[in-house]
């Protein structure tokens, strides 16, 4: 059964005010963090910069309440950038909302199902893979901002991102490419001991406004392109939802909702392991999914669990989901408060800040691909290079299915059959019966590995390594994994020994093994007799069947 416990409720049994006070100041500096940010993805996503602060609002205060992490902190992300621009280039910010809503619903559902766990199912080398190709893809859109290009808006394709770039980066503004680059600069070289206590993305989006504002630059600004951000409350509206492009939509709302759930569930992992707490992933997915089911009916956008402002909360002492909840209500406050100075901050600033994003959430280190089996360094590179070239959603099952196939070649390669010798056999049986060997006309052969619909060619060398033995002593002591197709192979080996004459006798097989062989034809038709325990059991019965002369070859 599904159990719906928030992690809040539990926190708030052993509240007091020395968490309180911790759990403030950890809010506070992450909602410094987050207010550039939560701007700046909204805006390379192809919304409005009041969408994301929103979505970190809502979708922030939604999933830390009903959350089975302790201190994740949800909000907008990087890596929705590329997924959602091409939405919006395409569809129209309508049709982003709906399938923000679906996501919701679709996370919602892998949580009733239990699939928390499905962050197993993707190898590191994925993972790492698409994160260095969205990392790229939004280094590329943010480089119009970054340099001041004279273009409308960047398309969303590679290709053609590429060729706008080639015909205007040349055509870049000075002024523009000055504040730009000393922000990013500035973001670079800020001291790590300082960081901690002042943000250096919250002190550029300060300083880079200030200086911009009093030397009066020719920089664009939020006001001159998007006329500011509006104080107050986010205001609630409907979503209409477009049935002729409904079908089209269930693609990229399943992309959402699958790297919102990688996301949210590696974020919940990295907390864990930074403060040895546990969290209930199931219930974190539930929550996610109500998140984005929510925001779209304010205009935001996908939200998930965000790596860089929950290590900020750990790292300034957050103890429990209240920090998460006072990170949305500072925010929120700035909707109320603060607002109408959002018109000052130059799309310049905010470019920076995303392309330091993306320096710092690629893993750029080749030495470490190398280090890598070949395997999986062609899974990280393909998966990159899938996901910059084309979407995520096509890398995701690529790399995937590469993964499979690696995996299946993998454990096809470490599955053998090896015959026993007489030393063999009286090594094993040391400690059962003194002596005990294989008897004339007899051979025994260990299988070791997976049995499975990859490896079942590994039975065929038995057949011709004795191919004047009268019994045949299969030992499945050693035999991890057997599948359907393992048993069709067993039962195809049985059938062609009886049709020489031959007796197949089976020895220790696990309790899965031995369950699968039980209620299998196979079993039927050899008989409980040549089915046995142990080694020791299984030459006794060789014994007995070449004495009484059932087998003659």
């Amino acid at each position: 059964m599904i159990s719906f416990s928030p992690r809040l409720i539990q926190e708030l049994k052993a509240y007091d005010r020395y968490k309180f006070q911790s759990d403030v100041l950890a809010g506070l500096t992450v909602g410094i963090v987050a207010l550039p940010l939560a701007m700046a993805f909204a805006m390379a996503s192809g919304v409005s910069p009041q969408a994301g602060i929103f979505t970190a609002v809502i979708g922030g205060f939604l999933a830390a309440a009903l959350g089975g992490t302790r201190l994740v902190v949800t909000g907008p992300t990087g890596a929705f950038i590329v997924i959602l621009y091409g939405i919006v280039a395409k569809y129209g910010v309508g049709n982003l909302l709906i399938c923000t809503f679906m996501a919701g619903v679709m996370l919602v559902l892998m949580g009733l199902a239990r699939l928390g766990q499905v962050i197993r199912f993707f190898p590191m080398p994925l993972i790492t893979g698409f994160t260095n190709g969205i990392a790229v893809l939004i280094f590329l859109t943010q480089l119009k901002d970054f340099f001041g290009l004279p273009i409308h808006a960047m398309p969303s394709g590679f290709f053609a991102v590429l060729d706008v770039l080639r015909h205007n980066l040349l055509r870049f503004d000075p002024a523009t490419l000055l504040v730009s680059g000393g922000c990013l600069a500035l973001i670079l070289l800020w001291p790590k001991r300082i960081n901690k206590y002042l943000p250096s993305p919250f002190v550029v989006l300060v300083g880079g406004t200030l200086i911009v504002s009093v030397l009066h630059l020719p920089v664009p600004t939020l006001g001159s392109r998007f006329g500011g951000i509006p104080q107050g409350l986010p205001a609630f509206d409907g979503l209409h939802f477009d049935f002729a492009h409904f079908s089209d939509l269930l693609a990229p709302a399943f992309t959402i909702a699958l790297l919102g759930a990688v996301e949210s569930l590696l974020c919940a992992v990295v907390a864990d392991s930074m403060t040895g707490d546990k969290h209930d992933a199931n219930q974190e997915l539930i929550a996610q999914g109500i998140a984005n089911m929510t925001v779209p009916f304010f205009g935001g956008i996908p939200a998930t669990g965000a790596v860089v402002r929950t290590a900020t909360s750990i790292g300034n002492g957050g103890r429990t989901p209240v920090a998460a909840l006072v990170h949305a209500l500072l925010l929120l406050v700035v909707l109320l408060v603060a607002a109408p100075l959002a018109s000052y901050i130059p799309l310049a600033v905010l470019a920076a800040i995303l392309v330091s994003v993306s320096l710092k959430m690629g893993d750029w280190d080749i030495r470490k691909a190398w280090q890598f089996p070949r395997r999986d360094t062609t899974i990280l590179i393909a998966t990159c290079v899938l996901t910059v070239v084309f979407d995520l959603t096509v890398a995701v099952e690529i790399g995937l299915l590469i993964s499979a196939v690696f995996f299946i070649q993998s454990m096809a390669s470490h599955t053998g059959v090896h015959r026993l010798t007489p030393e063999h056999v009286q090594l094993y049986e040391r400690h059962t019966i003194a002596g005990k060997h294989v008897p004339e006309g007899c051979a025994a052969f260990r299988v070791e590995g997976a049995l499975f619909f990859g490896a079942t060619d590994t039975l065929e060398q038995i057949h011709h390594a004795a191919p004047y033995a009268r019994v045949i002593i299969l030992q499945l002591h050693r035999l991890v994994l057997l599948d359907t197709t393992g048993l069709l192979a067993l039962d195809s080996l049985y059938k062609r020994l009886l049709e020489n004459n031959q007796q197949l006798v089976l020895c220790g097989a696990g309790a899965e093994v031995l369950g699968l062989l039980v209620g299998s034809q196979l079993a039927a038709d050899m008989g409980d007799r040549n089915l046995q325990p142990d080694l020791s059991a299984a030459l006794m019965r060789a014994e007995e069947l070449l004495t009484a002369g059932v087998v003659w070859g």
